[in-house]
């Protein structure tokens, strides 16, 4: 039933604000400690739902009609089409690069000449070039992050730490990367310039970035390694009975890297990536495809082919190997593969918006600000404040313009550069997205890498690392730049 319009719209109270988020937070814990690692199936979408129909009926009370809260759900979600695009994309990439024996290439090389003593620290290296190269921790993780997670199933390494150094350098590459969006997003909200961002950025992201490659170094030298190099073999062996191997088929890979560097839009050269790798698929894996395929049903061989590959898009690459492990390893991948994701983000950005549209997000924003007294305090409360959207608003980008837009004028007031606003929100909004279950990024990661986000949290150091080391430098005033200096000056 339409509400009049002549209703009067109250502001919310602080309680009002905090009702939603403590019911989510126990229908959250419930849904964790009842469904365990199931519970991003299902159980914690309804939980978002719940929490936004109850943030929904308190701004209802307060006087917004539900076309206006509806308005916010659509607009919220609006912002992470493109994400939700890539995502589905993403998992069309990696279906088509396992079919043309992409993956399993670098499986197969990565298994030659990677030592499991160096294997974590070599993840997160790889990673953060790569990701500084493409500006995508997406792209990245849904690239060459599969290989090495197949790689470290392949070697007897924890696949949790191995995700954890596998984000860490993505996330690092991505925020350092000029080619990045929310490295281009952070100073356009803020009011710095790009590259005095990423030169101000360098003093929380290097030592952050050195501390976890250390962390890792000593993970890989401590862990004992029970590797049967017999085992190994029979592995490549598999790989190489189901795949035609060879070097020429990583070029879809240095497609992609060329693509980036060229500076394509990630959706674009996502797909074009997944063309080359059916392209590839259909002239080097011609038997693959007909063994995967089966009973033909009286198509023709160009149909059956087609059939495979196309099956392969949406549905992704399911192993025939006789071998159980090989199985595992390269049946992945496919557009269906990323629907339970899509469902946790278009519930997770539902909660979001209803928060946002009936100023219960911005009632918390500005509870905040009342209660900052000094310059050190409103960077700290800067970092909280990204990272609470991440949790509550789950979306990345929410995560980096909220507090950017929210916070901006409070930093010329309290003579603070624009460059430690745009610092902050990189620090916390952008790196801590991958921690969330339910934000869109620790959603992709966690279906992509076959790595539940609470698994891999204690070991995505970089990420955990990078607020922590921002609020020290908050906190000791140290490198942080006042208006009265030169702008871009560290």
């Amino acid at each position: 039933m339409m509400l009049s319009s002549s209703r009067k719209i109250r502001e919310p109270s602080l309680f009002d604000s905090l009702i939603p988020i403590l019911f989510l937070i126990i229908l959250l814990s419930l849904s964790v400690y009842i469904f365990g690692s199931d519970s991003s199936f299902g159980p914690n979408q309804i939980s978002l739902v719940f929490a936004a129909s109850i943030a929904a009926a308190i701004g209802w009370k307060n006087g917004y009609q539900w076309d206006h809260i509806q308005t916010g759900i659509t607009q919220a979600i609006h912002t992470a089409m493109g994400a939700i695009l890539i995502l589905l994309s993403v998992g069309m990439l990696i279906g088509t690069w396992m079919l043309s024996g992409t993956v399993p290439a670098l499986l197969v090389y990565g298994l030659e000449v990677i030592s499991p003593t160096w294997f974590y620290v070599s993840c997160c290296f790889v990673c953060a070039i790569v990701a500084i190269s493409i500006g995508s921790s997406w792209s990245t993780v849904g690239t060459i992050g599969v290989g090495f997670i197949g790689i470290s199933y392949s070697l007897g390494l924890d696949p949790n730490i191995t995700a954890g150094a596998i984000i860490s350098g993505a996330y690092m590459g991505d925020k350092m990367s000029p080619l990045s969006d929310t490295t281009n997003l952070a100073p356009s909200v803020a009011g710095s310039e790009l590259f005095a961002h990423i030169r101000h950025m360098t003093w929380t992201t290097i030592p952050a970035f050195i501390i976890s490659l250390i962390l890792f170094t000593f993970l890989g030298l401590t862990e004992t390694i029970s590797t049967d190099m017999d085992k190994i073999a029979i592995i490549t062996d598999a790989i190489e009975s189901e795949f035609s191997i060879g070097l020429h088929l990583l070029i879809p890979l240095l497609v992609l890297l060329a693509l980036a560097k060229a500076k394509v839009a990630a959706l674009p050269s996502v797909l074009i990536g997944a063309f080359v790798g059916m392209i590839f698929s259909v002239i080097f894996q011609q038997e693959t495809i007909l063994k995967m395929v089966g009973d033909a049903q009286g198509l023709s061989t160009p149909l059956v082919l087609l059939k495979g590959v196309w099956t392969t898009t949406f549905d992704g690459y399911n192993s025939t190997a006789d071998s159980e492990t090989v199985r595992v390893l390269l049946s992945k991948g496919g557009m269906s593969s990323m629907l339970n994701t899509v469902w946790l983000i278009l519930c997770a950005l539902t909660f979001g918006g209803v928060m946002e549209s009936v100023g219960l997000l911005k009632k918390l924003v500005d509870y905040v600000l009342r209660h900052v007294q000094s310059a050190q305090g409103l960077i700290a409360s800067t970092l909280a404040t990204a990272f609470a959207v991440n949790v509550i608003a789950s979306d990345q980008y929410m995560a980096v313009v909220l507090p950017g837009r929210a916070f901006k004028e409070e930093y010329k007031r309290r003579g603070l550069d624009p460059l430690n606003l745009s610092r902050a929100i990189e620090d916390a909004g952008t790196v801590t997205s991958v921690l969330i279950p339910w934000n869109t990024c620790g959603a992709f990661m966690a279906v992509t890498l076959g790595v539940q986000t609470l698994d891999y949290l204690p070991y995505a150091f970089f990420n955990i690392l990078s607020p922590i080391i921002g609020l020290i430098f908050a906190l000791t005033m140290y490198k942080v730049i006042m208006l009265k200096k030169t702008i871009g000056v560290n």
